[in-house]
């Protein structure tokens, strides 16, 4: 199974190979003009620098989004003098030159002062053997800032409780990432594509309340 990166604004731009008794996800192959800024988009991040970083494209860049001034200076900064395009997504450059993506920072949850990245989460629930499909997504916390919150869709004819999805999910993720609420629903809102719709998971973390 090949899975490949990209977004409107800088095509394809890199992918992942699972095999057969080889199943993982987040670790990507770059392409040629892929690449890692730093934290405060002062330079590239180079192999080895493992700090939190801004997934980038350079090369063949658009001029920016027509009559959005605001939003182009955003997504398509200079940087030494070059031109790059930021997606949104999270990144590090491992030892290697691989990338790992960690995920879109306007859905990351940050919770007791940690960033939280909602598809390193839904991933480990998703191993689940009953989950069919999940998404995370925060609500506002009283003691937290955001809690983490996870809406489920599970196999039709499984069964699987709150306390059974979270302890599974800790055997792969750190506790303070774990969902301090599960939501159970007949169906995940997905795009027709199959695009997450984060909107709609919120909106049914918020419905828990505050606490």
């Amino acid at each position: 199974m090949i899975d490949g990166a990209g977004s409107s604004e800088t095509g394809t731009q890199m992918t992942h190979v699972s095999s057969a008794g080889s199943v993982s996800t987040g670790r990507f192959t770059p392409g040629s003009n892929t690449c890692v800024l730093t934290e405060d988009l002062d330079g590239l991040a180079e192999p080895g620098h493992h700090d939190l970083g801004w997934l980038a494209q350079r090369g063949h860049v658009p001029l920016g989004y027509k009559g959005d001034a605001k939003k182009t200076a955003a997504t398509f900064p200079v940087v030494g003098g070059e031109r790059f395009v930021l997606p949104g997504d999270r990144a590090q450059r491992l030892d290697d030159g691989s990338i790992h993506l960690l995920g879109r920072d306007s859905v990351t949850i940050n919770s007791g002062g940690e960033k939280i990245f909602v598809e390193e989460v839904e991933m480990a629930i998703s191993s689940h053997p009953a989950v069919a499909d999940v998404l995370v997504a925060g609500r506002p916390s009283d003691t937290w800032g955001e809690a983490v919150v996870a809406i489920v869709q599970l196999l039709p004819d499984h069964a699987a409780t709150a306390d059974e999805l979270i302890e599974h999910a800790a055997k792969s993720v750190a506790r303070y990432k774990l969902p301090k609420s599960v939501i159970f629903t007949e169906a995940i809102q997905r795009s027709p594509v199959g695009k997450a719709d984060y909107r709609w998971a919120r909106a049914q973390a918020a419905s828990l309340g505050t606490g």
